[in-house]
């Protein structure tokens, strides 16, 4: 801080010289220039009060090692959104109709329309009944044509499906008359996964290390994900289904901790905001192949054959050297990052490496959630993820309302993903981490509500095409500015939180998005338009405001033990006083 004095009082004498020697004008404000300067003189102070930062710096900050660790999150990122929205494709609409083969035994020659006339009820409109039937009867095919059929009865011997060209869930178990399944059960059980599997990731990141955690998770989504080709009944559908949502919740807290322990700067940001444009480019890569293979089964054979490539990680994937050192392994951290060092080609000098604490720290749990007043305070920022994920499924929901193509719904917005998380990248340069995510939440949570209070495709009124143009618009910008507020979120909040409880946090974050989701499937299935808008409203009006509370993390050091709190808490009065 007595650099970052002394430059500003320079500053300060210049500035009243070159003054004293001008006409009286109205003062202007400093040039943005000098706030750079100053941002930049926080930075190199805060690197040097960091020694992990100093190694990072001395085995060079972003080189190749770095790249092929970003490199590494790619197809993984691909697939967890892969099998994540794979649901939405496998669930098509089906028209079924009663089998009523035993006529054929009369008459093979029968066309199809001839067997559906004679054997199937008609409906006030004259389209077929699809869950009613004639009963069979013993006549020959004459009396049948010249009397007719008169008693009916549910489907005796299962549907076929004469129209349709897609082979999905829907008439691969007979998921019809009855059996039908509800669309929010099955978010609900996926979500589900989500909790439970945010636990259990977050606590074997922490206490095993993100290596290990990383490779059972994507073990987890190899068995389940692309075993969900080979599913033989429903029930077990939904079992594999809430396994693969654990394998990517797990997969994402892991390598988002692995990313942020390895990376500093400006690096870490942009790491994090590719992998999450990598997410949306999985979107697209679903909806392409979900366009083109009509089996669902086919689907996830061919869209998770890649998942295969992921065996290689047990040999290419280091573990994080910050979490090593929390852990008292400091020669297994030493040597992990000379390896670094030399793929980059650089040498780290011994004198860094012997500055490096070899101390173990002590031992942190959820429990410290609770009882540390810094982490009672990050906490309070999951409310900005239960409010993610409130919109984002309110926002999901109006789509499907609107009856637009399932294809587009997810072309769209995985399109719109990618610029909307690159424009992270501005809003970080200029408002840094806070003010960014408070920004974009508000924009999200603003459109959101929009959507909610303009009329519904649902109304007994037809609905304008204008009306819902603008609809749709307001929706594809609002996940824009969703999809910028979660990956600023994730970034922010793993800065936040200190090494010991890094992955256990994001975890719980995690867990307070599939809060959310639920309970907004939950309200939107309800016929009360209000409870709905009064969620987003509350829950985005809670999440700005606990955000406004919350320190500024750019070019501050990493966090890896509860005993540097304080001195964070220290340095943030200081700051404050002296602004």
């Amino acid at each position: 801080m007595a650099k970052e004095n002394d430059f500003r009082a320079e500053l300060k004498s210049q500035h009243h010289f070159r003054n004293s020697h001008r006409p009286e004008t109205t003062e202007s404000p400093p040039p943005r220039s000098l706030d750079l300067l100053l941002r930049r003189l926080r930075a190199i102070e805060a690197k040097q009060n960091d020694k992990f930062a100093k190694i990072v710096d001395a085995m060079g900050e972003f080189g190749t090692f770095q790249r092929r660790l970003v490199a590494l999150t790619f197809i993984p990122s691909i697939l967890s959104a892969f099998f994540m929205f794979a649901d939405l494709f496998v669930f098509t609409p089906q028209k079924p109709y009663c089998n009523t083969s035993w006529i054929l035994a009369l008459d093979p020659s029968l066309s199809e329309s001839e067997q559906l006339n004679l054997t199937l009820p008609r409906a006030p409109n004259g389209s077929f009944l699809t869950c009613l039937m004639y009963l069979p009867v013993d006549w020959d095919l004459e009396t049948i044509i010249e009397f007719g059929l008169n008693h009916t009865d549910s489907c005796q011997d299962g549907w076929f499906y004469p129209e349709v060209k897609w082979r999905s869930l829907i008439n691969e178990f007979d998921l019809v008359c009855g059996k039908e399944p509800n669309p929010e059960m099955v978010q609900t059980m996926f979500l589900a996964g989500f909790l439970i599997g945010a636990l259990i990731f977050g606590f074997i990141s922490d206490k095993l290390g993100r290596y290990p955690a990383i490779l059972l998770s994507l073990l987890e989504l190899i068995i389940f994900g692309f075993g969900t080709a080979f599913v033989k009944s429903f029930h077990q559908y939904l079992f594999f289904r809430f396994l693969v949502s654990q394998a990517v919740v797990g997969y994402s807290t892991s390598s988002l901790s692995l990313i942020t322990e390895w990376l500093v700067g400006m690096h870490r940001a942009h790491a994090i905001i590719l992998e999450g444009c990598f997410f949306a480019v999985g979107v697209l890569y679903l909806t392409g192949l979900a366009y083109n293979l009509l089996h669902w089964r086919l689907l996830f054979l061919v869209g998770g054959t890649p998942a295969f490539l992921l065996i290689s990680y047990i040999w290419i994937l280091p573990e994080s050297p910050r979490w090593l050192m929390t852990k008292g392994k400091l020669e297994e951290a030493t040597q992990l990052l000379c390896y670094a060092a030399g793929v980059n080609k650089k040498t780290i000098p011994l004198s860094l490496l012997s500055k490096l604490p070899g101390k173990k720290v002590a031992k942190a749990s959820i429990l410290d959630f609770y009882s540390n007043k810094h982490l009672c305070q990050v906490a309070l920022i999951l409310c900005s993820m239960f409010a993610l994920g409130c919109s984002y499924y309110m926002l999901s929901f109006r789509m499907k309302e609107l009856g637009v193509d399932i294809h587009l719904t997810q072309v769209i917005p995985g399109i719109m993903e990618v610029p909307g998380r690159l424009c992270c990248i501005f809003l970080l340069e200029r408002f840094k981490r806070k003010w960014s995510l408070m920004l974009t939440l508000f924009q999200g949570a603003f459109l959101c509500f929009l959507s909610l209070v303009l009329p519904s495709g649902r109304a007994p009124t037809p609905q304008p095409s204008e009306l819902k143009s603008l609809l749709v618009l307001i929706i594809v910008l609002g996940e824009f500015s969703l999809a910028a507020s979660v990956t600023l979120l994730f970034l922010y909040t793993s800065e936040l939180l200190p090494t010991v409880l890094r992955a256990t946090g994001l975890g719980l974050m995690c867990l307070f998005w599939a809060a959310g989701g639920i309970l907004s499937l939950m309200l939107v299935s309800q016929s009360t338009t209000i409870l709905p808008i009064l969620l987003c409203t509350i829950s985005a009006t809670m999440a700005l405001s606990l955000c406004s509370k919350l320190p500024e993390t750019q070019d501050q050091p990493l966090l890896d033990s509860l005993e540097h709190l304080p001195l964070l808490t220290r340095d943030l009065q200081m700051k404050k006083t002296q602004s």
